[in-house]
């Protein structure tokens, strides 16, 4: 398993209690970060696992590496323009049949979740720059097959989980 902008590392102490025998990588591009979750990644007792500074525009990993990608809510702080360009790359590091899941910030789906659009178009910096992204039919273009989206809110914050197939 990969996962991709780890953070503090809260998702991969997750990642590594449901895979605690496989091979499982996390990259982030700040040694900070890193630091966090080696911390905490630490603290689950397993050792099959690496941190390391990467890049999501140019993994460091061959083709056909992992069976399952997994990233949160960076898509949402990313240019559009270069969503195809790090989806594809994820597309790359899966295996055929291989599953990618993604989490992100979206366009609410109630009144009470504009909110979220109301904030960044008045100051993105109040929402770290993130704003709602879309990711289903990009996903459908890059190739990934058997795309899935479920919509949730969490204390009116909008946010969806995007699940494809690499072909």
């Amino acid at each position: 398993m990969l996962e991709v902008a780890v953070g503090t590392g809260l998702t991969f102490v997750e990642i590594l209690e449901a895979n605690p025998s496989g091979c499982n990588e996390g990259v982030d591009l700040t040694a900070a970060m890193l630091s966090r979750a080696e911390r905490k990644a630490a603290r689950t007792g397993n050792q099959h696992y690496r941190l390391r500074v990467g890049d999501a525009y140019e993994l460091n990993f061959p083709g056909d590496s992992f069976d399952v990608v997994v990233n949160n809510y960076m898509f949402d702080v990313l240019p559009e323009r270069d969503f195809p360009t790090v989806l594809n790359e994820f597309k790359r590091v899966l295996q055929p049949g291989g599953r990618l899941a993604l989490v992100n910030m979206t366009q609410g789906a109630r009144w009470y979740n504009g909110i979220w659009d109301r904030l960044y178009r008045m100051n993105p910096a109040l929402l770290g720059g993130c704003r709602g992204v879309s990711l289903a039919p990009l996903l459908q273009q890059a190739g990934f097959r058997q795309t899935t989206r479920e919509y949730c809110s969490q204390f009116t914050f909008p946010s969806e989980v995007v699940l494809g197939i690499a072909t």
